[in-house]
């Protein structure tokens, strides 16, 4: 009995953690950055098909890696060896969720090649950001109060194998706008997408689907060549 019990424990950590490498994981918000659509706390699924099967899509809410230097240093909290030992294993086979310590949350705005604007004049009336010379409504997902870039105007055309990203709470959120002095320029590698988050699976009262807001960029034209990725 011991026995089976015990392959039946190790099968389901192994399938786990095969969920959790190549299909789904999990992650927590940490910050404000994503309200209304996320909020600190929330537990979201993110699918990690995107991008290596799926291509990402304007409007893609996007986990990925801190390109450099857009996170203050992060130092998880000592639980005893015993409890990191045991916290450090759950999340390794995807019964936690991800250590959010070396990850971000945004909005993909741009892919490689769009040319992004949100002149002085845009940023002083509030928007709208314009996609490759089209105006986008982005009231579906923007905090309400906020505008499209809280008075932070930007001119850029995405570079290859770039993402440029802001956070649906503009006015709270350290994105590609604010880290043009990073490595990378303030643009994301698409080399460092985890994945698409699809839902909100808790607490409970806040679960729900995040499906890609298409029609906000139903009108934009495909992007032109985009410009040579910057060095690191």
């Amino acid at each position: 009995m011991l026995k089976e019990i015990a392959i039946i424990v190790i099968s389901a950590l192994v399938l786990s953690f095969l969920i959790k490498t190549f299909l789904v994981q999990s992650f927590y918000i940490p910050s404000a950055s994503m309200e209304d659509t996320l909020v600190t706390g929330d537990r979201v699924m993110v699918s990690r098909l995107t991008p290596s099967i799926v291509d990402l899509q304007r409007g893609d809410i996007v986990v990925f890696v801190d390109p450099g230097g857009w996170l203050q240093p992060y130092t998880p909290p000592d639980r005893g060896p015993v409890g990191n030992a045991i916290t450090a294993g759950l999340t390794v086979v995807g019964l936690l969720p991800s250590d959010t310590g070396e990850h971000l949350i945004k909005r993909a705005i741009g892919l490689p090649g769009d040319h992004v604007v949100c002149n002085d004049k845009c940023a002083e009336s509030g928007g709208p950001v314009r996609v490759n010379g089209v105006p986008i409504d982005e009231s579906l997902y923007l905090k309400p109060g906020n505008t499209a870039s809280a008075g932070k105007p930007f001119d850029v055309t995405v570079p290859d194998g770039m993402l440029f990203v802001m956070g649906d709470h503009r006015q709270n959120s350290a994105d590609s706008r604010f880290n043009t002095s990073k490595p990378g320029g303030g643009f994301v590698p698409v080399d460092n997408v985890v994945g698409t988050a699809f839902s909100t699976v808790w607490p409970l009262d806040r679960m729900e689907w995040h499906s890609n807001p298409a029609s906000v960029f139903v009108d934009v034209p495909d992007a032109t060549e985009p410009a040579p990725r910057p060095s690191a």
